[in-house]
């Protein structure tokens, strides 16, 4: 079928229009999109009501299943704005639900539709429940955690990482339940799970992606892994995380579950979403519902690929942005998630991301909204009016990952070469950029600033992408000793927590977990993936020192200053002409910190390097190893001080 060759049928169609991108002609059917909310499934007791927009569509049925077996097929009846409506009069609780719409008197196949909320096992089917039987216990009581946006730590996992090594002690490895265990231990009687979360001071706990995927069958007890950015139903959770993928309920009650307990652990929940593509294309329910509408689509019919991933969903399409920005209020509303991290934010217009914070602001003003800054290939879309990085400032209150103090900290993706960490040359101004959080600074020559306000640089060193930190310094440095790599680390999240951009980290790097070298692991056994609670024992030195780094973001306010005129007002860099070596002080801090100077001093050469600094007396508030948030001993300096290789030192004046 030609996917452009649509044709008016009814009241409910508008005229199709034909616009110019900047790629070239492409063909974009303008539908009516209804005002109100979707529901595709509406149950009560009495009834259950069913739509879906189709405004192609010739006609549509709804179909009722008990397990497998069809046992009611209800006619839908065209409606307003592009709908289709039908009843079923009764009971219909514990049945599942399937549309098929026929165009050019050709039906396609059947689908769960787009919004749904339950699902059978691998989500070919909606399932009717009532949402009220989900709830945990105290439900309605559950709060978001209140965390100042000075104190935003971000944790990186996937359900499985966390728990799915016999040494987590988990009972329930690689479920949400399972996360959500308190008590449990490794062998050494350390922490794990979500007490180790607890533990370290961590406030916004990043899930990777929770929705329905369609890589796994749920059909049988597995233990596959995936990273699950291979949507297929986007308002459901993932079955494979449930103790039972066949009961609809279980999923939705046990995710509740997770999210309710780190809310009372003074936790955030983040979900990874993953609007930018779906994993299936022609089997998808866009396609089963409007072909041709959901997508970017180029001049020849195919479709367009700046995910990478075989298609790039089309938010600046009416209904698109519709959808997107009634999945995720949906996700605040039912389960109570404080924040979205985007996948290949960069395929979605800047238009359409404005509207998700606006939106979701008003549900919940503490929201926390970033993502990826690019895309994987080009999307077929003005450039401009994309949510690239370059654009962020366009877009405030939504963050972006900054690839900048990344790579300046550690080296480009590439492995070619190392960062400032490694002493390596032509890194200090990307670093410097990183620490004054995106935003333009006089004393920095990087590139054109991207942020608004710092709060929206997102500061990393790795994430579930590419190699982790610990097996990327043991490629650019075989024959580094493991005390030099354990400083390499301590000091590149030194530069990611001292940044006034808001840190992130990924699980297990405090314990210098490794992938075995692994680049991409995003279908590889827990044997690569899943952290080993021994290391933590093994290495509870660096464990202590992230401790320290996340205490100072909430002992020292100064470290997230807000604004760019604060930070441009406050923070200034020493300059002592070594490539390898970074030093910046934070001043009149009247008002702002307990402190009333901090001086903040990062040496990533193989030498000692000598600093000028204010003259005063301090208190290390880090030597590079000890941490003490409040101060220790005192230091009376002239203005000198040596700052050891490959360390960072923090000295502060009360």
């Amino acid at each position: 079928m030609n996917i452009y060759n649509f044709f008016l049928r009814g009241t409910a169609l508008m005229a199709a229009v034909a616009t110019l991108a900047c790629c070239g002609k492409q063909t974009k059917e303008a539908f009516p999109v209804p005002e109100k909310p979707i529901l595709e499934m509406d149950y009560s007791a009495e009834k259950t009501t069913f739509e879906v927009w189709a405004p192609t569509a010739e006609s549509a049925v709804v179909r009722l299943y008990d397990g497998d077996k069809m046992v009611e097929e209800l006619a839908m009846t065209a409606a307003e704005d592009g709908l289709w409506t039908a009843t079923a009069k009764g009971d219909k609780k514990g049945l599942y639900y399937a549309f098929q719409v026929t165009i050019d008197g050709k039906p396609l196949k059947e689908t769960a539709g787009i919004f749904a909320r339950a699902l059978n096992v691998n989500g070919d089917r909606g399932a009717i429940i009532d949402l009220n039987d989900t709830n945990p216990e105290g439900w309605a009581e559950d709060k978001t955690p209140v965390v100042p946006t000075s104190e935003i730590v971000i944790y990186e996992m996937h359900y499985r990482d966390m728990t799915a090594h016999a040494s987590a002690g988990s009972s329930y490895p690689g479920k949400y339940i399972g996360m959500a265990e308190h008590g449990t231990r490794s062998k050494e009687g350390l922490a794990t799970g979500i007490d180790h979360l607890v533990e370290m001071g961590i406030t916004h706990l990043h899930l990777l992606p929770t929705a329905d995927f369609g890589s796994i069958d749920e059909s049988t007890p597995t233990n596959e892994y995936n990273w699950g950015y291979e949507p297929k139903n986007y308002s459901a959770p993932e079955g494979t995380y449930s103790t039972n993928p066949a009961d609809p309920e279980a999923r939705v009650r046990e995710l509740k579950t997770l999210v309710q307990t780190l809310h009372k652990a003074g936790i955030n929940v983040v979900l990874d979403v993953v609007y930018n593509h779906t994993t299936s294309t022609e089997n998808c329910g866009f396609e089963l519902t409007v072909p041709g509408y959901f997508y970017r689509m180029r001049e020849d019919g195919s479709f367009a690929d700046g995910s990478g991933c075989g298609n790039e969903t089309a938010s600046d399409k009416a209904m698109m942005q519709k959808y997107i920005v009634e999945s995720l209020e949906y996700w605040v509303k039912e389960y109570h998630i404080d924040g979205f991290r985007f996948d290949l934010m960069a395929i979605h217009d800047i238009e359409t991301m404005n509207l998700i914070r606006t939106r979701l602001e008003a549900l919940k003003p503490s929201i926390l909204l970033y993502g990826e800054g690019w895309a994987a290939a080009n999307p077929l879309y003005d450039e401009s009016k994309l949510a690239f990085k370059r654009y962020t400032y366009q877009m405030p209150g939504v963050g972006a990952f900054s690839d900048d103090i990344r790579d300046g900290l550690r080296g480009k993706l590439d492995l070619s070469a190392g960062g400032f960490i490694h002493g390596v040359a032509g890194n200090k101004e990307a670093v410097k950029f990183g620490l004054v959080g995106g935003v333009q600074h006089p004393q920095v020559a990087h590139t054109e600033a991207w942020c608004a306000a710092p709060t929206q640089h997102i500061s990393y060193i790795s994430c579930h992408d590419d190699h982790n930190i610990r097996d990327r310094l043991e490629h650019i440095s075989p024959k580094a000793s493991e005390k030099e790599l354990l400083q390499m680390v301590k000091l590149a999240q030194f530069g990611v927590f001292t940044s006034q951009g808001i840190p992130f980290f990924f699980c297990g790097e405090e314990m210098f977990r490794s992938k075995l070298g692994e680049k991409n692991t995003y279908n590889k056994p827990d044997k690569y993936n899943a952290i080993d609670w021994n290391l933590k024992h093994k290495y509870n030195g660096l464990v202590e020192y992230y401790k320290g780094l996340i205490a100072l973001r909430k002992a020292h306010p100064a470290f997230s200053l807000g604004t760019a005129d604060a930070v441009r007002n406050h923070l200034s860099f020493i300059e002592n002409g070594n490539d390898a070596a970074i030093g910046f002080v934070l001043d009149k801090l009247e008002g702002i910190d307990s402190a009333k100077r901090i001086v903040v001093l990062m040496n990533g050469s193989r030498k000692a390097v000598k600093f000028n600094i204010p003259a005063g007396k301090y208190k290390w508030i880090t030597d590079g190893s000890e941490w003490n948030v409040n101060g220790m001993g005192m230091l009376n300096t002239k203005g000198e001080i040596e700052v050891p290789a490959i360390t960072g030192i923090i000295l502060a004046e009360f």
